[in-house]
């Protein structure tokens, strides 16, 4: 599998470690530490891409570096991830990579500690700095505060990839708008097609519907404006997206038990042909071009964006874009070794997650790659000409409102919370921090 993109954080209450107990714990950087003996990378479980394009790495380009210092991989579910950290840096034991947190919060938090590496200061000192794809840079500050704490493994826009055949045998074209959409899902389910696939166990496939629609509705700016304090989750025009989606769920779009079905299912139930759409981020190629996953064909597999709300302020040509589950290193471990295993990373990253698993990076690209099929060309192009991106629901959420969000997606879906509380709950999360 490739990676859920966005993710379902670790709720953080008082039953668990908070930011601001973690900053007490951390009490800046801590201590001194030996050389990393190994290049110990603590990914998630859900993740494989990383770490198998790093291991292909390790006896390939970078065999030098690993030599050196040998990779090791860790994985923790991504439920896990966030405990995980702040346990791991109140000992001042992080590893010398590891996925950041859930949420750019606790990385920014991580880093204010003086746990994570200046990694801007460290890859210019590399030379390798111009290595990053400049949009990956900008979308990473735009989540970080300004900041390159992260490294884009991947760089991805979001969309609804479809199944042409599906769309063809029930005479459809690709919708281009809200109502379109909703009426093309009506007629597949008079077919006995399931429209949607989508895991509500995670939730955030769920809640990048609500904000795919805000965005469109009310501009590129909708979710800027809740962080800024100038509208509120449950403003009407707000509660507007939660009802959309959430009507979705009525019409049964989504299928039986969307609340219990998680990352993998949800895949398979698109790549099996259960379901003719499936709302995902271009992290998804990796399994569209993996013929033992795909069962319907990578040629079979169409993307489209995120459609226009009629009247709407936003553009179909708004993308949302984010780099994956961010990738960081630990400060008191980058040392020369760790330099060179970051060096030959930014220079042949990108080549290789591309050619092996169709994966699209924030890396530049510095060997020609045969595209793995039409959809990742599609997807490619699409990134070199999108011209202004936006994020998702939760991107400039706090760890707890981002929790609150994820978890209660399903019930939104499945009629057992309202609109009206699903948003009032969210921001009410929001309100406490």
């Amino acid at each position: 599998m490739s990676r859920p993109r966005h993710v379902r954080l670790s709720l953080l209450t008082s039953g668990t470690v908070s930011l601001a107990l973690l900053a007490t714990a951390c009490g800046g950087s801590g201590g001194t530490s030996a050389a990393p003996e190994e290049f110990s990378y603590l990914s998630v479980t859900e993740n494989t891409t990383v770490k198998t394009a790093l291991t292909t790495l390790s006896t390939g380009a970078c065999k030098s570096a690993n030599d050196a210092l040998p990779l090791k991989v860790e994985t923790v579910p991504q439920a896990s991830l966030d405990q995980k950290l702040q346990l791991l840096a109140g000992q001042n034991a992080l590893p010398v990579q590891f996925a950041a947190g859930n949420a750019p919060a606790l990385t920014q938090q991580l880093a204010k500690s003086g746990k994570v590496a200046d990694l801007e200061a460290k890859l210019k000192e590399l030379g390798v700095y111009g290595q990053l794809e400049p949009a990956a840079v900008s979308t990473i500050k735009a989540l970080y505060g300004g900041k390159l704490e992260v490294l884009p493994y991947e760089y991805n826009i979001e969309g609804v990839f479809y199944n042409k055949k599906l769309f063809q045998d029930s005479g459809l074209k690709v919708p281009g708008t809200w109502d379109e959409l909703v009426s093309a899902a009506a007629k597949l389910k008079a077919k006995g097609v399931q429209p949607f696939s989508a895991s509500g166990q995670q939730g955030w496939p769920l809640t990048r519907l609500i904000s795919g629609y805000l965005y469109r509705s009310l501009g590129p700016d909708a979710l800027q404006k809740v962080a800024d304090g100038k509208a509120k989750l449950t403003d009407p025009q707000y509660v507007k997206a939660a009802e959309e989606v959430a009507a979705l769920g009525k019409k049964g779009y989504f299928g039986k038990g969307v609340g219990s079905i998680d990352y993998d299912t949800a895949m398979n139930q698109f790549l099996t042909g259960k379901a003719a759409m499936f709302y995902m981020g271009s992290w998804a190629l990796a399994n569209i071009a993996d013929a033992k996953q795909n069962k319907v064909g990578a040629g079979n597999v169409g993307f489209m964006p995120f459609p226009a709300v009629a009247g709407g302020k936003g553009s179909i040509d708004q993308y949302p874009s984010n780099v994956g589950l961010g990738i960081t290193l630990g400060a008191k471990s980058f040392d020369q070794k760790t330099g060179d295993w970051v060096a030959c990373i930014a220079k042949n990253y990108g080549s290789t997650a591309l050619k092996d698993q169709g994966s699209i990076s924030g890396f530049k690209v510095n060997t020609e790659v045969k595209d793995a099929n039409a959809v990742t060309t599609q997807v490619r192009d699409t990134i070199s000409t999108s011209k202004q991106n936006v994020l998702w629901f939760e991107a400039l959420f706090s760890t707890k409102a981002t929790t609150v969000s994820q978890t209660n997606a399903a019930s939104l879906v499945n009629g057992t919370m309202s609109p009206e509380q699903f948003m009032q709950t969210v921001q009410d999360a929001l309100a406490a921090q």
